[in-house]
């Protein structure tokens, strides 16, 4: 049987699935830990984590809050479109810190805070700009 390009196609795409699922096990054990990015008003995701928010900003485009849980301290953002949170991250990651993004919200507090909302909360964690490297 002679082989051409397009049985060699296949038979490559075959192999890219069969190994998709060979990688290594801590890597996938930490995204099952994970859950799907929670959803909801900013009251009904600081239920999720068991705070009362003490609310600091509440616009149609922005409500923000202060929370605080046995994990630590942090903000709490929802926002009214995903245009207006990816705006507000990026500007906010200019002054450092951890954010935690879900859809339409976000939480920014210390590393270690953020990665124990995250269990709760899922979401994908984003670092801000480190300036500990910069000298006056």
């Amino acid at each position: 049987m002679r082989l051409t390009r397009p049985m060699l196609a296949v038979a490559g795409a075959a192999a890219a699935v069969a190994l998709a699922g060979c990688g290594s096990s801590g890597e996938s054990d930490a995204a099952a830990k994970v859950p799907v990015a929670a959803t909801g008003s900013l009251e009904s995701l600081a239920a999720k984590v068991k705070c009362t928010p003490n609310m600091q900003i509440d616009s149609d485009e922005v409500r923000q809050a202060i929370c605080k849980t046995s994990a630590g301290k942090f903000v709490f953002a929802t926002f009214a479109t995903d245009r207006g949170q990816r705006e507000w991250i990026n500007d906010a990651k200019d002054y450092g810190g951890f954010y935690l993004v879900g859809r339409k919200w976000v939480a920014v507090g210390e590393d270690k805070t953020v990665k124990a909302l995250q269990g709760t909360l899922g979401g994908d964690e984003e670092i801000g700009t480190d300036h500990s490297k910069h000298t006056s």
